[in-house]
C-alpha cells in the first residue's frame, strides 16, 4: 500500500529522532493534536479490546475507503494511535485489510521500546482497524 503523505511524514520524522525521549515526546505530541471524540462517541462499540489503557477508534465508510479518528486516555497509547489513523485514514479497505501495521512499526523501531502492555495496545489498534477493513472489502 502506498503510504499517505501524513504517515510518510511521521516515518521521517521519527527517522531524525535518536534519542528514545525524544521520540517519545514526538509521539506524545501526534495524540495531542488528535481532535477529540465526542462523549457519544466515547462508546462500547467504539471501544478497543485488549487495551490496558482506554481506547476508542471511530470509523467512517466513503465508498471502498475507510477514515479513523481515536482516542486514548494515555498519552503515549494516544500517540499510537494518531500514527495507525495517519496510515490507514483515507485508503482502501482492501488495502488496509492487507497492510501489516506492526510490520512497519517494527522497522520503524518504534515498538523496541514500548512496554509489553502498550504493544498488546498497539496490536489490538491494528487488529480491530484491520478487521473493520476485512468486513467491507469482504
Amino acid at each position: 500500500m502506498p503510504h499517505s503523505a501524513a504517515f510518510t511524514e511521521i516515518a521521517e520524522n521519527l527517522s531524525f529522532l535518536d534519542d528514545w525521549e525524544d521520540r517519545y515526546k514526538y509521539i506524545i505530541e501526534l495524540g495531542q493534536a488528535l481532535p477529540p471524540l465526542g462523549d457519544d462517541e466515547r462508546t462500547a462499540a467504539n471501544k478497543v479490546n485488549g487495551c490496558v489503557s482506554q481506547v476508542w477508534l471511530v470509523s467512517e465508510r466513503e465508498g471502498d475507503r475507510l477514515n479513523f479518528r481515536g482516542e486514548s486516555d494515555a498519552m503515549i497509547v494516544r500517540g499510537l494511535a494518531a500514527i495507525l489513523i495517519a496510515l490507514y485514514s483515507g485508503q482502501p479497505a482492501s488495502e488496509i485489510a492487507e497492510t501489516d501495521a506492526i510490520a512497519l512499526f517494527d522497522e520503524l523501531g518504534l515498538r523496541e521500546h514500548l512496554s509489553t502492555q502498550r504493544s498488546n495496545g498497539l496490536v489490538a489498534m491494528v487488529n480491530r482497524m484491520r478487521a473493520e477493513a476485512r468486513a467491507i472489502a469482504a
